[in-house]
């Protein structure tokens, strides 16, 4: 088992690794839409913070040698359903065929009041 991790997406805030690598898999932690450099999320409501949880797990993904080609699994945790399909239209610029499998449900709340959080796992190259 191996911890991933990089300045390029924020740091972890709590007892956890950004991400594992463990076999041929990259487990990603939940990436909230804080932009590593400010801290802050972006404005834009849900299309700016997909935007930003992906641009996360895309850097790291890539802190472990691997992108978002070899994603397998996703899952896209949102504080209002409604936003599907503005999360979804913005999802779809960081994917190609085949894409990966994916779960999107709605919780109460997110940390910080973040409006989407997403978690990846992915195949190690």
């Amino acid at each position: 088992m191996k911890v991933i991790s990089t300045s390029q997406a924020p740091a972890a805030i709590g007892p956890y690794s950004q991400a594992i690598h463990v076999g041929n898999l990259i487990y990603t932690s939940g990436q909230l839409p804080l932009n590593p450099a400010t801290g802050a999320f972006p404005e834009g409501g849900i299309k700016a913070q997909t935007r930003q949880s992906l641009t996360n797990v895309k850097a790291i993904l890539e802190a472990a040698g691997t992108d978002m080609s070899h994603v397998v699994k996703t899952t896209v945790f949102m504080a209002d359903m409604n936003d599907f399909a503005d999360m979804n239209a913005v999802y779809a610029e960081f994917f190609t065929e085949p894409f990966p499998a994916r779960s999107a449900v709605a919780v109460k709340t997110l940390p910080k009041g973040a409006l989407v959080e997403i978690e990846a796992v992915a195949e190690a190259v």
